[in-house]
């Protein structure tokens, strides 16, 4: 089976500072699959290098088979890889609705029109309700995104990234400054995605990870370390290591083994 993302090799050096180096794996397609690490290990560099938000100095970056390495972000975007940010990245004056209908018509090939808005097209506008509902927040649709909680606006952004369709999601930090009922609801947003959208994240919240991801890569210094089953992750001495400086991961990951 074809990965629904690749990446063989992949470096992203500035100068002597290896930011990421030589990192290779691959994501199957409908995983929901999370890359970790201490700080500093390279995660947000990696995922702007899969994004296109910067290109990668070697290796080879695959997307479905197909080589994305030297595409822009908005070629990747066409072709299936949508990402939300760790901050906002939302319209806040625009309602919820509005936000994700922008999202739409991008999509579907409709324009603005202060004529015609794009509330008034029937099809965009069930869409948009359905992804709203999806994120659970249908009952904000119209809300102004500044007026939403932090934890809402997360799920806004979702739903918005659902809205371009995407073929793998990456989502960045997506419960950064969650409380933790607004994690739950998150994490219970990620375990209802359709299975078509294959889905990987970067994040620190370790119990949401290890409750969410089929696999996990870890990424240590810039370097891939191991990529593994949460469960052979928790056990690895080498993953323990990376974290705490020793062996014992009593406090950072429950139920493992030493």
């Amino acid at each position: 089976m074809t990965a629904a993302l690749e990446l063989r090799s992949v470096s992203q050096h500035f100068g002597p500072l290896k930011a990421i180096d030589d990192v290779s794996f691959s994501v199957e397609p409908g995983s929901r699959h999370a890359v970790i690490g201490p700080n500093g290990a390279g995660k947000s560099t990696l995922f702007a290098l899969i994004a296109g938000t910067r290109r990668a100095t070697g290796g080879t970056v695959l997307l479905h088979g197909r080589d994305v390495t030297a595409m822009s972000e908005h070629r990747r975007v066409q072709h299936g890889v949508v990402r939300t940010f760790q901050h906002s990245s939302l319209f806040l004056k625009c309602t919820s609705l509005e936000n994700v209908l922008m999202a739409a018509q991008r999509v579907a090939g409709a324009s603005w029109s202060p004529v015609k808005p794009l509330r008034r097209r029937r099809d965009l506008h069930e869409t948009g309700l359905d992804l709203l509902e999806r994120a659970g927040i249908a009952d904000r649709h119209a809300a102004p995104a500044g007026w939403l909680s932090h934890g809402e606006r997360r799920q806004l952004e979702v739903a918005v990234a659902l809205a371009c369709r995407p073929r793998v999601l990456l989502l960045d930090e997506p419960a950064a400054g969650m409380s933790a009922r607004e994690t739950e609801r998150l994490g219970q947003l990620i375990r209802e995605l359709p299975r078509d959208v294959t889905v990987l994240l970067v994040e620190h919240d370790l119990d949401l990870v290890f409750d969410l991801a089929d696999t996990v890569t870890v990424l240590h210094l810039g370097q891939h370390l191991t990529t593994g089953s949460p469960t052979d992750v928790r056990a690895s001495a080498e993953v323990q290591t990376a974290y705490l400086g020793a062996g014992d991961s009593s406090d950072l990951f429950p139920g493992s083994s030493s």
